[in-house]
């Protein structure tokens, strides 16, 4: 079965480098050397805070267990990791409207830098306190980099347009080449070089201490709305008071959360879902095949931003239910084919079905990281941004946390079908956005929306 790890691999990779190689002049959009110079920087930025994020993924497991800590311990460490972005990350993720975009992005890479410090300590006490720490720096991750981008971008006076374009190039390299080539990179320093499993954390913490400096030294500060002057509970009443009035922005928050909690529970899933009777799987190797199918929806998005005659909003649904469908297939599978009944095989022919619903599943949501920034870009204002996404992510993390704990207490196949129903229900959300973003254009309709708008900031 090695040869089918391959074949798959090098397919997508093919398929990527045409797609890239091949793109048209339809597929290129002109744009300024200002814009380019704007757009690298940010990319080289973001790229060194996802390998500072993604270098420690593979061995975070790892290295608790290797401290001695059992299963429940180390689910206990995750929980309380995804519990403090939900908590204290939306809190300090929100301050970032207020006291300034670089400055949280600043204190990102402190946070994450601190937390990759207390792994060199085998105390439970000490490891929980770095969980925190690294919930903390995801909310920052997340919000405080694309609200800084999007700010920034409009402040430079870029075409909206072009926005698409940095998305697309910055989930292209960050979410999918930085993150092929950062699990090679912790393994090559963990295994190979002899440093053991924290050495990842430290290369960690040195490219977020690069990137800190690129920041401080090249970035102009942004804030939100500069004419309020609300306190922190006066943010979240705003924000709230947004999302309730604004039905665009609650589906485009809805929507996130139904397809980030199927995608993270997935992070979850797939290892006993390929391997229900020990089948021995190579899981670097097939990390690197999801990630290459990220970078190939990434690229595909590229192109389909790029045409302005197509929307976001359309192509979206479509995703949605590819998404749904791939996520049914380990209950098909189930059904359908016999189990292998020898323990430790390689993986099997429903194995193999199942992997390659995966890799399309990878590959629409390499789809939805830009195209999902591309809406946002558009619907959320400006004085709120980051307020309102890490409003977006606390249902999200509520429900990891809830999926964590419960992880041994469902079928798997209960859990995908769950999965598979959110997504399908994003994708009629996804329609129904589509329809009142339509309603919007119309000049009657949006001086209503507006007036409404009027009425529901009056009460903040």
């Amino acid at each position: 079965m090695e040869v089918f790890y391959y074949l798959v691999f090098g397919g997508l990779s093919a398929i990527v480098a045409v797609l890239e190689l091949s793109k048209t002049v339809k597929d290129r959009v002109a744009t300024s050397p200002a814009f380019n110079a704007f757009k690298n920087n940010y990319i080289v930025v973001y790229s060194l805070m996802m390998a500072g994020d993604w270098l420690q993924g593979p061995y975070v497991y790892y290295l608790y267990s290797q401290y001695g800590f059992d299963k429940g311990d180390i689910g206990r460490l995750f929980i309380a990791g995804f519990g403090s972005s939900m908590l204290f990350g939306t809190i300090v993720g929100s301050l970032a409207d207020k006291q300034g975009r670089k400055r949280a992005c600043i204190t990102y890479c402190m946070t994450y830098i601190l937390s990759c410090i207390t792994k060199h300590s085998p105390e439970y006490k000490v490891l929980m306190v770095g969980r925190i720490l690294g919930g903390i720096a995801t909310s920052l991750l997340f919000s405080s980099f694309e609200s800084w981008l999007v700010a920034e971008h409009n402040k430079r006076g870029f075409d909206p347009q072009w926005l698409s374009i940095t998305f697309s190039k910055a989930i292209f390299l960050g979410n999918g080449l930085i993150a092929i080539v950062s699990g090679l990179f912790a393994n090559f320093v963990a295994d190979t070089l002899g440093f053991g499993p924290v050495a990842p954390f430290d290369s960690a913490a040195c490219f977020l201490a690069i990137g800190m400096a690129i920041i401080l030294s090249s970035w102009s500060e942004n804030f939100g709305d500069p004419s309020e002057s609300k306190d922190l509970m006066g943010q979240f009443k705003a924000a709230a008071v947004a999302i309730a009035s604004d039905e665009k922005i609650a589906l485009l928050g809805a929507i996130q959360s139904l397809f980030e909690g199927s995608m993270y529970t997935f992070v979850f899933l797939w290892t006993p879902a390929l391997s229900q009777n020990d089948e021995d799987i190579p899981h670097g190797f097939i990390f690197a095949t999801f990630m290459l199918s990220s970078m190939l929806g990434s690229s595909i998005a590229s192109r389909l931003m790029a045409r302005s005659t197509l929307k976001v909003e359309s192509y979206m649904q479509l995703v949605f239910a590819v998404s749904a469908f791939t996520l049914l297939l380990p209950i098909i599978s189930t059904f359908l084919l016999a189990p292998s009944d020898v323990k430790g095989s390689s993986i099997s022919f429903g194995g193999s079905i199942q992997l390659l619903g995966f890799c399309v599943f990878e590959v629409c949501v390499g789809i939805f990281w830009p195209s999902m920034m591309k809406m946002r870009s558009h619907y959320i204002p400006e004085e709120a941004r980051s307020t309102i996404m890490n409003f977006f992510r606390i249902p999200l993390n509520l429900f990891v946390c809830i999926v964590l704990y419960n992880v041994n207490a469902f079928p798997i196949t209960i859990m995908f079908g769950m999965c598979s129903i959110f997504l399908f229900m994003a994708s009629v959300l996804q329609r129904r956005l589509m329809v009142v973003a339509d309603i919007y254009k119309k000049p009657q309709d949006r001086a209503g929306l507006k007036e409404n708008d009027a009425e529901a900031e009056a009460l903040v």
